[in-house]
C-alpha cells in the first residue's frame, strides 16, 4: 500500500468512527483539542496526522489508536 493509498484510508476510517460515534466533526475536534480544518482535513486525506494526533483522537473517539488502523 503506497503512502496515499494508506492516508486516504485513514481518513475515512477515522470519519467512519467518527460517524458511528454520533459526533460531528466540531465535536470531534473539541474533544481531541485539535482544530476543525486540521481534522476535516485529515479526513480528506490533505492533512497527514502525527503520532501525538492520533493518539488525541483514538483517546477522543474512546477507541485504541490501533482501530484507526483498521482497514
Amino acid at each position: 500500500m503506497d503512502e496515499k493509498i494508506f492516508y486516504l484510508n485513514l481518513g475515512k476510517r477515522i470519519k467512519f468512527l467518527r460517524e458511528s460515534a454520533h459526533l460531528t466533526q466540531e465535536k470531534l475536534s473539541e474533544k481531541a483539542g485539535i482544530s476543525l480544518d486540521y481534522l476535516g482535513k485529515i479526513e480528506v486525506s490533505i492533512n497527514k496526522p502525527g503520532l501525538k494526533s492520533l493518539l488525541k483522537i483514538s483517546e477522543a473517539l474512546g477507541v485504541e489508536v490501533k482501530e484507526l488502523f483498521d482497514f
